[in-house]
């Protein structure tokens, strides 16, 4: 889905287009410590942007700026091309929801998502119609009535994305939004997010350490370790195209060989690896120097199992079968290499026992 609209389209990459948030260098420092440093980014208008890392890397501190909670200790922050330096947060075109939720326990779901809009002093007709029509869109009209007590998990987060929506934000960011889901249940609340976002059309800046629920949601992705925002890009290109030994490592399983650069054409390279038999070929130039020391990434699910050794003079090795997890739709082998290098190897299990054809050792 989120591939779909990446061909939709890319404003980030039309040189005319006009970011909606634009972020110049943005540092926030505590002590002598830099939570965020030196990012400067640009996110576009309905476009949903997860910032991804581990803990501590710094993004939700960056999120909690974008909200003004946080005040950086230098750099700028536009928000649909008006500098948010000194405006509070109640003043900014945006809205935030928590991770925790912070719904109101002694108020009805109805109550809770009408609060933001009664501080307003917006009259009563009004608030009625624009609660009854963000019910409708999260599909909450029949639990109106009810206490936050009284739902589910997913019951609650739509009930939070909901009064964080009705208030017709033209950005919100999400910390860790689904966090507090389980697995099946954080599926398929991913879609209804996406859902609701393409029918509003607001901008979405995300803040998540999931891998797969950025892949899902995100129109693009930004990397961050360390404070810093290491890569930008699609799903596809942070996964299929990482810039970085971190990034490669980050995303997804990945099998890392270091090598030594062999062979270096325009429409190809190869890559002589100390722990696999036969260089690796790769089907795009580098314009490394001579003889550069680099890593190669293999990804699990791009090796393929078979009981006959290739004619082709590269990328294979030989091993032996240590371990098979069975994950349901797919199985993982851990396979142990003639050099004692063990790698991963998934496949998926278009037949019922997988395990039939290449069992263990």
């Amino acid at each position: 889905m989120s591939e779909q609209r990446e061909n939709q389209r890319e404003p980030w990459n039309d040189l005319k287009a006009e970011p909606y948030v634009r972020i110049e260098a943005i540092t926030k420092r505590f002590g002598s410590v830099a939570a965020v440093n030196n990012v400067s980014l640009k996110i576009y208008r309905s476009e949903i942007f997860c910032l991804l890392g581990g803990s501590g890397c710094g993004k939700t501190t960056l999120l909690r700026m974008l909200g003004g909670f946080e005040q950086p200790s230098a750099g700028e922050i536009y928000i649909d091309g008006e500098p948010m330096a000194g405006i509070a947060p109640y003043e900014r075109p945006v809205n935030m929801m928590f991770q925790s939720y912070a719904l109101f326990p002694h108020m009805s779901v109805e109550k809770n998502i009408a609060f933001g809009l009664e501080q307003e002093g917006i009259s009563r007709a009004e608030i009625s119609r624009r609660v009854q029509e963000i019910l409708d869109i999260v599909k909450m009209n029949q639990f109106a009535g009810r206490k936050p007590h009284q739902l589910s998990g997913g019951q609650r987060q739509r009930v939070a994305l909901a009064r964080s929506l009705v208030k017709r934000p033209k950005l919100l960011l999400l910390d860790e939004p689904l966090g507090a889901l389980d697995r099946k249940l954080r599926e398929h609340t991913q879609f209804e997010l996406l859902n609701i976002q393409q029918r509003l059309g607001v901008t979405f800046i995300v803040v998540t350490h999931d891998q797969e629920e950025a892949m899902t949601l995100a129109t693009r992705i930004g990397v961050m370790n360390r404070g810093e925002i290491v890569q930008i890009g699609t799903p596809r290109q942070i996964y299929e195209f990482p810039t970085s030994r971190f990034v490669a490592d980050f995303i997804g399983s990945v099998n890392i060989f270091e090598g030594q650069l062999i062979e270096d054409e325009p429409d190809y390279v190869r890559v002589r690896c100390e722990e696999l038999p036969v260089p690796v070929h790769i089907d795009h130039g580098l314009s490394a120097a001579p003889d550069a020391r680099l890593w190669v990434a293999v990804r699990p699910e791009k090796v393929m199992l078979s009981s006959r050794q290739p004619e082709s003079p590269d990328n294979w090795a030989h091993g032996v079968v240590k371990e098979i997890a069975y994950m349901g739709d797919l199985s993982i082998f851990l396979i142990e290499l003639d050099g004692g290098r063990q790698i991963r190897v998934s496949q998926a299990n278009s037949a019922r026992k997988p395990e039939e054809v290449f069992g263990w050792d």
